[in-house]
Parts: structure tokens; C-alpha cells; sequence
């Protein structure tokens, strides 16, 4: 089981989304770093990873021990270049 941190700027994130929204990362976060389930792909042209939550995405690297969430929102066209 990995732990999940978030960033300063994706915690930032997380208390601007609705309550529902935020409830339903959190739960797909955990999932992921509890079991490995998700719909994650490697990024493209930079480390990294995005984990796809409707139209919510999470930009987060890891290692064995840890998920680092990094940018958290909805999928905009900036999404990807942001961080």
C-alpha cells in the first residue's frame, strides 16, 4: 500500500472543487494507491502520470512507497501544460 501526499498547489486544488468532486478523487486516489486500479497512463514529453476521473484528472508521480499528487482539476486545454 502506497500513501497518498498532495502538493501544496494540489491541495490548493482539491478545496476549490465541489464537495462531490473532491469525494470522488480522494476515493480514486486511494483505490489507485491501495490496489493499482485506475485509468492511468504515462505522460508524454515529461515524468509523470495522470490518473483520469471523469472529467477530472490527476497529475501525480510515484515511486514504491508514495503517490505525489501534483495538479488536480478538471480537463482543460492547460491541464497538461500547467505544471
Amino acid at each position: 500500500m502506497k500513501s497518498v501526499i498532495l502538493s501544496t498547489s494540489a491541495a490548493k486544488d482539491m478545496d476549490a472543487l465541489p464537495r462531490s468532486a473532491r469525494e470522488t478523487i480522494e476515493t480514486a486516489l486511494y483505490r489507485y494507491a491501495t490496489t493499482g486500479y485506475g485509468d492511468v497512463k504515462a505522460l508524454t514529453g515529461r515524468e509523470g502520470y495522470r490518473l483520469r476521473i471523469g472529467h477530472y484528472r490527476v497529475i501525480f508521480a510515484e515511486d514504491e512507497m508514495t503517490v505525489l499528487a501534483v495538479y488536480v482539476g478538471r480537463r482543460s486545454t492547460m491541464t497538461y501544460r500547467r505544471n
